[in-house]
């Protein structure tokens, strides 16, 4: 039996957040149309998205453990360091990242 490569298909996050905010938060919908305007979500959007309507203590460590990121998400984490001029624990703490997950980043990267 030949298996052929799916891709992947994400969730489709702008009716999810959208909903979240219609029924939950009607209140934050301003603040968080323009990330909705967008015609395809970034990781990195998400998490805003996340930040801003849950609050920074959405995120725990038990939760942290079940994200992932694309190579495209992870260049512009590595860019936003390089731009910042942040070290790793700067921008670990910003993300809420692994210090060594930063570091494997780099090392795969060479950005």
């Amino acid at each position: 039996m030949d298996r052929k490569k799916q891709k992947i298909e994400q969730p489709y996050y702008k009716k999810i957040y959208t909903d979240i905010l219609l029924i939950k938060f009607p209140e934050k919908l301003d603040e968080c149309k323009s990330l909705l305007s967008k015609e395809k979500l970034s990781v990195l959007d998400i998490i805003q998205l996340n930040q801003k309507i849950f609050g920074s203590e959405e995120i725990s460590s038990e939760n942290q453990r079940l994200r992932s990121y694309d190579d495209e998400t992870i260049i512009q984490i590595l860019e936003y360091q390089k731009k910042y001029k942040l070290n790793n624990t700067q921008l670990s703490n910003h993300y809420k990242l692994s210090r060594n997950t930063i570091t494997k980043w780099k090392n795969c990267y060479k950005i």
